[in-house]
């Protein structure tokens, strides 16, 4: 479950811990791939810096009524990404610390009464206010692991992860015809989520810890880690 003040905090907490793990880095290591196919570290950076903007877009929507898209086309935002890939480490550093201000100062100027307002991101999904800060909280987590600088899934807080494995299985997966029912346990012995198409067919119980089932929610790994005695482990439409 969200909670707008909490999840704000935590935002701040992930992006001091990812500005940290950026400011090690050197020019040569932004040029280097990362996890990511097809991005270097550096459009990693990049799209984590326009996420914040973009999300502040939706913010001031939902705080002044006014329509205000994420991006002004998709065409617009990746070629953002592209052209700011190859900045300098301090370029990078600056853009990613000034645009983690715009987000959390407007994330603070949000009132509560307009966190139910609705607003439409990117391919036409609607989003409540009030959960913007969790949706900037995932892309700042699961980036970071993307970077490939040491921060992995396993590091990722333990709040952070139940929340997501949340959102995954009971929101973003859901009743998804192209997934079979499917049972997620937690080796840690936390509760089991239930996921994938509605029918009466059996589900398939997938276990593995917290991480591992995440990593493979989240299209980070191949679930290799994971145990699926009952048949083998189905694959998984891309987020997207």
């Amino acid at each position: 479950m969200t909670d707008y003040a909490r999840d704000a905090a935590a935002v701040r907490g992930a992006t001091d811990r990812l500005m940290t793990s950026v400011s090690r880095l050197d020019e040569t290591a932004l040029t280097e791939s990362s996890l990511l196919p097809g991005w270097t570290r550096g459009h990693v950076l990049a799209h984590l810096a326009r996420n914040a903007d973009a999300l502040v877009n939706l913010l001031t929507w939902a705080r002044t009524g006014e329509p205000t898209p994420m991006y002004a086309s998709e065409d617009a935002r990746d070629r953002e990404i592209e052209d700011a890939a190859a900045r300098l480490l301090p370029v990078h550093l600056d853009d990613l610390r000034t645009s983690a201000f715009r987000f959390n100062a407007a994330a603070a100027a949000l009132p509560a009464h307009r966190r139910p307002f609705e607003v439409t991101m990117r391919r036409g999904v609607v989003e409540q206010a009030g959960r913007l800060p969790f949706r900037r909280l995932v892309e700042v987590e699961l980036h970071h692991v993307d970077l490939g600088v040491g921060y992995t899934l396993a590091d990722l807080p333990a709040a952070f992860v139940e929340q997501e494995l949340d959102f995954l299985a009971e929101e973003r997966f859901a009743g998804h015809p192209d997934i079979p029912p499917l049972r997620l346990v937690s080796a840690d012995g936390g509760r089991a989520r239930h996921t994938g198409r509605a029918g009466a067919e059996p589900p398939l119980t997938v276990e593995g810890s917290p991480a591992a089932l995440l990593g493979w929610l989240s299209g980070r790994t191949d679930g290799a880690d994971l145990s699926c005695r009952d048949a083998p482990l189905p694959s998984l439409p891309p987020l997207g």
